[in-house]
């Protein structure tokens, strides 16, 4: 190997045998490995191969579910200075609370919208059902079949390549289904505040259920191209280990489109509907709120109470707090992209920007367990049938001690 060209380390740090390539991991690493040269230019990185230019987009995979192993962004321990790598061990527990609290509460989810108790329309139980089913997934696949296996089973059978490769798909799948769900919601609650003639048609059990499948459907259909994005990074004993990107995924047009594709359609397209939708709605019931005022006569300094205003303030309620939810948990990820776009920077990091890299992803990952507190703030009798459960197997518990007691 050449002169200041490190040997690749995994995280725990043990040496990674190599293999013959041109690229071993991330763009930066894998051009100090072919000793091939690099200067920036702009947004765009250049390199100089055996007398040939090649121009590659300098952009980080921002909805890359095995993200550490596609971008390099933490191969090797000597990258890392000491603030960032005392925030893994910080994160490496985070992830742990994130995953023991995710699933169940999903669960919970699942199994009381699912009873149809909630006072909920048919149609909103299933977008809340669909979300809870795609967070759960989330939390498996993103959450520990990624993130916990990276800190703790770094070398697994998880990080053997098609294995990897499978959990790839699943995981950006996953959180694909987790967005557009929330999106079908919130159109559906913008149909149904906004638009009163299109509610008897669109807010119906048939649609919801056919909206949910053909998302679904979509975009598993739309990340399984991500199988063919990756290669194995070594070769031991004849096993593939690892997901490292194609030598041609930086350059070849069509697979630089579906990068771009999969960054445009998750999140920053649904951050911008969610906006939108959210901005029409609050201004169709800011003048639905003071035409109804006017035509029940009533004053600046009265107070009579409207079932109609406080059945639209729940569901308002609702909807703006997973709205919400959405945008303050994946706000650290979108600047974090918008700012390596803007500078250009590649993937030499320092601490700062490592941090808020993987503070960003921590954020978004932590989104696959807060509907359902959500719910349990917002919709009291989601609360009351929480309560329901919680109480059931210790009331069991007592009678079953009252029954067997002489």
């Amino acid at each position: 190997m050449g002169e200041g060209v490190r040997e690749p380390m995994a995280w725990d740090g043990s040496k990674v045998p190599k293999r013959n390539t041109k690229f071993a991991c991330s763009p930066t690493l894998a051009m100090e490995e072919a000793q091939d040269r690099k200067v920036s230019v702009g947004r765009g990185v250049t390199m100089v191969r055996n007398g040939q230019i090649w121009q590659t987009l300098a952009k980080r995979h921002f909805i890359a579910r095995d993200y550490h192993s596609l971008t390099g962004a933490r191969r090797g321990a000597e990258k890392m200075g000491a603030k960032a790598l005392e925030y893994d061990k910080v994160e490496k527990i985070l992830y742990v609370i994130i995953a023991a609290v995710g699933v169940p509460v999903n669960l919970v989810a699942i199994v009381i919208l699912s009873r149809g108790k909630c006072g909920l329309s048919t149609c909103t139980t299933r977008y809340l059902v669909a979300m809870a089913v795609a967070d759960l997934l989330v939390a498996i696949t993103e959450v520990i079949l990624v993130q916990i296996k990276y800190h703790y089973f770094y070398w697994s059978f998880l990080s053997i390549t098609p294995v990897c490769s499978v959990i790839d798909v699943l995981a950006t799948a996953a959180t694909d289904c987790s967005v557009w769900f929330t999106i079908t919601f919130t159109f559906d609650r913008f149909v149904t505040i906004c638009c009163q003639k299109l509610k008897t048609k669109y807010c119906t059990g048939k649609t919801s259920a056919a909206v949910l499948t053909t998302a679904g459907i979509l975009f598993c259909m739309k990340n399984v191209p991500r199988y063919f994005t990756v290669e194995p990074r070594t070769i031991i004993d004849n096993v593939p280990w690892f997901c490292d990107p194609l030598d041609s995924y930086y350059t070849d047009p069509g697979w630089v489109a579906f990068d771009w594709l999969d960054t445009v359609s998750t999140p920053f397209l649904p951050f911008a509907v969610i906006l939108l939708l959210n901005a029409l709605t609050v201004r169709h019931i800011l003048v639905a709120s003071r035409v109804r005022k006017g035509l029940r006569g009533q004053g600046k300094g009265e107070n009579r109470s409207d079932p109609e205003m406080e059945r639209r303030r729940r569901s308002v309620v609702l909807l703006f707090t997973i709205s919400g939810s959405f945008i303050l948990l994946w706000l650290t990820l979108i600047v974090d992209f918008v700012y390596y776009q803007v500078t250009g920077i590649g993937d030499d990091l320092n601490d700062s920007q490592y941090i808020f890299l993987f503070v960003g992803h921590l954020l978004r990952n932590l989104s696959c367990c807060t509907n359902t507190f959500i719910y349990t703030a917002t919709q009291s009798k989601f609360r009351e049938q929480v309560k329901s459960a919680v109480k059931y197997p210790l009331t069991s518990v007592l009678q079953l001690i009252n029954k067997s007691a002489p």
